[in-house]
């Protein structure tokens, strides 16, 4: 296959990557609203296709829209790499991530037929984070400046030092995430998000916020003194710039939550706080995880100069 069909490819996981984020938001929007059981029924809604797109219904379906198309994205994706990829690691990942979202649409059905328990609930959430990492992994190492590069020979020396403690700070971030899902889905009554505040998972995810939020400043630092690695300051200044808005927006989704407490539906800017909390969350974690797999590979791994040695990675 030739160099434009492999630009094609990657522009078409870069919109499956967009639209999984899309998906990620309005998921978010069906939590934020308590519309996860105003449609009571899955796969059909109301025993519908289409059907009648008021109130809840609104998110519940159209967050159900979303899903099916980036399945067929994905499914898609996965198809056409199998064509035009040679490294069997970028192939495998694609379809991991076809696997990862079926197993999304199995969870979030039975969220809805269970009433939304919180285990089912948190799960489909990290998932949903997993997926989305997947995705923009698969947009990255198709890209022009990843394409025929191996991905089995890691930088060496303090790259590498560098490397590990950033993906020590991503998968804190995502642990993070992990601790926000269960504040959002704890609490539950009767399919109201706020009608209470658990304590411990609260200051849990707090004390997490410090924690990550220090690593990925401390990986951003490391990256600001080390004068080879100036390539990648753009995605350090990024990863500060984010951890600081997301530190305010944390802030306003537990005001938010708090004042959701004494009201009987949930207001616009309550909402809007806590939805772009879980989104900027995810925007973290994909910036973390592409500085990471930058510094991994900012040293090793030349463009391969034959489809064999492509085939190695």
């Amino acid at each position: 296959m030739g160099p434009q069909s492999l630009h094609t490819v990657h522009r078409f996981a870069v919109v499956t990557a967009a639209a999984t984020f899309l998906l990620l938001v309005a998921g978010a929007l069906v939590t934020s609203n308590d519309a996860g059981l105003s449609v009571p029924d899955w796969p059909l809604s109301h025993g519908s296709l289409m059907p009648e797109m008021v109130g809840g219904v609104f998110y519940e379906h159209s967050h159900r829209l979303i899903a099916a198309t980036v399945a067929i994205l994905t499914l898609i994706l996965a198809i056409w790499l199998g064509r035009v990829e040679k490294r069997p690691r970028v192939r495998r990942l694609a379809w991991i991530a076809v696997a990862m979202v079926l197993a999304q649409a199995l969870l979030g059905g039975l969220t809805v037929l269970f009433f939304l328990p919180v285990a089912i609930s948190v799960l489909h959430a990290c998932l949903a984070q997993l997926f989305f990492c997947a995705v923009v992994v698969i947009a990255l190492v198709t890209s022009s400046n990843w394409r025929g590069r191996s991905l089995s020979a890691f930088c060496p020396g303090e790259n590498r030092r560098n490397a590990i403690f950033c993906a020590v700070a991503t998968g804190s971030v995502y642990l993070q995430l992990i601790l926000g899902a269960l504040v959002r889905h704890t609490g539950t009554s009767e399919g109201s998000k706020g009608v209470t505040l658990v304590t411990h998972a609260l200051l849990t995810h707090m004390a997490g916020a410090v924690l990550a939020g220090g690593l990925l400043i401390m990986a951003a630092v490391k990256v600001f003194k080390n004068p080879r690695l100036g390539a990648f300051t753009g995605g350090a200044y990024a990863l500060v710039i984010l951890v600081l808005l997301q530190l305010v927006l944390g802030v306003g989704a537990l005001w938010a939550r708090v004042v959701r407490m004494g009201a009987t539906q949930p207001f616009p800017l309550g909402v809007f706080l806590t939805t772009s909390h879980l989104a900027l969350g995810a925007i973290l974690l994909v910036t973390a995880l592409v500085l990471t797999l930058q510094l991994s590979f900012s040293s090793a791994g030349e463009p391969a100069a034959s489809g064999r040695s492509v085939a190695a990675g």
